[in-house]
């Protein structure tokens, strides 16, 4: 047993990528509230999603990975693309653009209670009793972040609704993605994904909405969009698909479970976006159903073994 565990040590670089996910991807929420201000919702997403793209593509390559993907994966690439990476930008960007910026990363953060419960479908992982309890968790959490909205029928209800999506988008592409045996390195892999929904994105956004003009951008809307590119869509996307490499599909989610709270905070710091009891129980909602699909299944092994 003793050198059991001694050959489950977790790599230490691991936990210093889910450190930045998490400060990165927390602070990424606010940034995009003051870029989708000035920039169309299909623009933005185009530009985010190229920059991201071109840029792994460009360091995989300067690293000396191969970009190249064998003929048999590509269709595989492709259908997590569209989960990973277009439903998941494209709700993500609706759903911030009409609710607060800190309560949105709170529902998009609850991918990996439903990444649990889809792999038990998607993949055969048992649906045990600590998953449906995080599911009801869940669900309660949402109850209490729009609730208010719901009695006033503002639109905040849609942006829930949107944010919701998204992270049902992400966590199947998060599933599909744990599934295949990928012959393409991270970087490379995820760098075409990006790439692949920009595609369709940008082909959207030329036809329905007008060229922004970035010299009109302000000073805060370009300071946004060059953080957005650099951490959260380079950085962010290659050490979160690296943590599902490199870590127990557990760990790697785990990793997530502190982003809404930057968010959160982030959010009443820079946009002054209030914090009130309503985050407040909704955060503790999601830690207890996040602890309860991730964490309890494994203190329960621990003490039968």
């Amino acid at each position: 047993m003793a050198d059991t565990h001694r050959g489950t040590h977790l790599p230490v670089a691991g936990f210093f990528l889910l450190a930045g996910v998490t400060l990165f991807w927390g602070a990424n929420w606010p940034g995009m509230k003051i870029a989708l201000a000035e920039v169309p919702v299909w623009w933005f997403r185009s530009m985010c999603l190229t920059a991201g793209g071109g840029g792994l593509l460009i360091i995989a390559a300067m690293s000396g990975t191969s970009l190249k993907v064998p003929a048999h994966q590509i269709p595989l690439l492709l259908l997590c693309a569209v989960f990973n990476i277009m439903g998941w930008h494209l709700f993500s960007a609706y759903g911030v653009q009409i609710m607060p910026a800190g309560r949105a990363s709170i529902i998009a953060f609850t991918m990996p209670v439903w990444a649990a419960l889809l792999g038990s479908m998607l993949i055969g992982e048992p649906l045990t009793r600590a998953k449906l309890i995080g599911l009801t968790l869940g669900i309660a959490s949402l109850a209490v972040l729009i609730g208010e909205d719901l009695l006033i029928l503002n639109a905040a209800p849609l942006g829930a609704v949107f944010m919701l999506m998204a992270a049902i988008s992400w966590a199947i592409g998060t599933v599909l993605f744990k599934k295949f045996d990928w012959q393409t390195p991270v970087s490379a892999n995820i760098g075409w994904q990006l790439l692949a929904a920009a595609v369709p994105i940008t082909i959207v956004a030329v036809l329905t909405e007008p060229v922004p003009d970035l010299t009109e951008l302000s000073r805060p809307a370009i300071i946004a969009l060059a953080y957005l590119f650099v951490f959260p869509m380079i950085f962010c996307q290659w050490a979160y698909f690296k943590t599902v490499r490199l870590f127990p599909a557990s760990i790697a989610a785990i990793g997530t479970m502190a982003v809404p709270i930057v968010g959160v905070y982030s959010s009443a710091l820079i946009l002054g976006e209030p914090v009130g009891a309503s985050e407040f129980i909704s955060l503790l909602l999601i830690c207890s159903a996040l602890f309860c699909v991730l964490i309890w299944p494994a203190l329960d092994k621990r003490k039968t073994a």
